[in-house]
């Protein structure tokens, strides 16, 4: 009985892992294909070449071509690999767009990390008035969607002239996030107030217990954090859109867009190839941050 159900279990997690798997995997296809057969009826999943066989002879159909009846045509399996040099050729500035994202993800990732450690240390480690209070109308800005403050905070960055630069998409990271507050809070709760006690004892002050005691080991959690903020800036497109103006300063997710725009139909094999690219650093990064990952999620919140 205790097997039926794992076989059961299993089976469902296989088919809802396809149903986000099969999308990715036409995407991939899709970017390996020449133009003509990304829109083709009945789809296909493999890209293919198409061979012309005639009196013994074994020849590439060229596009259009009519066969004779007594040829044979023979497809075989055939990855266009060079589509994804021609669709970052196409994209002209596709390596300034890479570096522009990437210094945006450093720079949030720092500042979300260190903003949201200091600020759930307050609320965790130390004994202040009013403090439980002000966490809750801190968790209270989860509920605000940001197109509701979005007027607003355009008007004040436009006011200070950082509209056309990277900045507002940065600085405000070193503003600490109600989510990442409350992940690490509830981490920092499990870790035993004796460490701090005994360091207070030694004369240590606040900022190194903070520094050198509490954070070494939210490691995991710290992990977590930073992994949510770069792939939230990774893929951002909203704000992007919202605050930059010219395309030398875009980012990967807003250049794909206007690559897409840029012609007057869409090139789908280019495309889907760039698309593929993007998202691979991010598929690689979870890959390899997995186990930190689910460490992180599994230990917040349990009592040590």
């Amino acid at each position: 009985m205790r097997t039926l159900k794992k076989v059961i279990v299993y089976a469902l997690l296989l088919s809802g892992s396809a149903v986000f798997l099969v999308p990715l995997l036409w995407m991939v296809s899709t970017g390996l294909k020449p133009l003509d057969q990304t829109m083709s009826m009945p789809p296909t999943w493999l890209p293919y070449r198409e061979y012309v066989q005639d009196g013994g002879q074994l020849r590439e159909r060229k596009a259009g071509e009519v066969v004779t009846a007594t040829a044979t045509v023979v497809r075989k399996v055939s990855f266009r690999w060079e589509n994804i040099g021609l669709a970052i050729t196409a994209m002209k500035y596709f390596p300034r767009y890479l570096f522009n994202t990437l210094f945006l993800c450093l720079l949030t990732v720092t500042g979300t990390v260190l903003s949201s450690a200091l600020a759930a240390y307050g609320f965790s480690r130390i004994e202040w008035r009013g403090r439980n209070r002000l966490f809750v109308v801190a968790l209270a800005t989860m509920m605000v969607p940001f197109p509701v403050v979005m007027v607003p905070v355009y008007c004040l960055f436009r006011s200070v002239g950082w509209i056309g630069t990277l900045k507002p998409l940065w600085v405000g990271s070193f503003c600490a996030g109600a989510f990442n507050v409350f992940l690490l809070r509830q981490f920092f709760m499990t870790i035993p107030k004796d460490l701090s006690e005994a360091a207070r004892i030694d004369g240590c002050g606040e900022f190194r217990i903070f520094w050198q005691i509490v954070l070494p080991l939210c490691r995991p959690a710290l992990m977590v954090v930073g992994l949510f903020q770069f792939m939230a800036t990774w893929n951002d497109f909203l704000g992007p859109l919202i605050y930059l103006t010219e395309q030398k300063d875009y980012t990967l997710a807003l250049g794909l867009q206007f690559f897409q725009s840029q012609h007057g139909g869409t090139e789908w094999h280019y495309l889907m190839a760039a698309s593929t690219l993007i998202a691979l650093p991010v598929i690689i990064l979870f890959f390899f941050t997995q186990k930190t990952f689910i460490e992180g999620i599994s230990m917040t919140g349990i009592k040590g």
